[in-house]
């Protein structure tokens, strides 16, 4: 049970219920949908680059409070990076929730995406974590259609 008190932290549970760039982007330069299927979430992400930086991103969507608060971190979290910052960030982020990296409680570069470190213990929710992320990342690259965590 404690397991459980700690993966829904407070921080997790404010930025399911009141996530945090919310809303389409309008004028967004990149775009692209992902999916769930085995829980159901939808995320749409939207990104306006400039010069190779991430100047605005925002998402919509339906999921579970996890789902929707790793989205809400990240666009947070990404806002002003670079392309290839965002790729580090996301690689770094994928491994601590994934348990593959060889330090996983080497989260400093992380800030509050670490609190999200606690669903490598649930394998199911590791797919509703990263669901924005990767959708993120084909938006990025210019792929806009469907990206699915299956």
């Amino acid at each position: 049970m404690s397991d459980l008190r700690e993966l829904y932290q407070e921080i997790i549970l404010d930025h399911g219920k009141r996530p945090r760039n919310f809303r389409a982007l309008v004028g967004a330069d990149r775009r692209a949908e992902g999916y769930n299927p085995l829980c159901g979430d939808k995320v749409t992400v939207y990104v306006k680059l400039a010069d190779g930086v991430v100047k605005d991103v925002a998402f919509e969507g339906t999921g579970c409070v996890i789902s929707t608060a790793s989205a809400s971190m990240m666009t947070k979290s990404v806002k002003g990076k670079t392309v290839a910052g965002v790729e580090r960030l996301f690689e770094h982020f994928h491994q601590m929730i994934a348990g593959e990296s060889a330090n996983p409680h080497s989260t400093d570069d992380l800030g509050d995406l670490a609190v999200l470190a606690g669903v490598r213990e649930f394998p199911t929710r590791v797919k509703c974590a990263s669901l924005s992320w990767h959708t993120l990342r084909a938006a990025l690259k210019g792929e806009p259609s469907g990206v699915s965590t299956e």
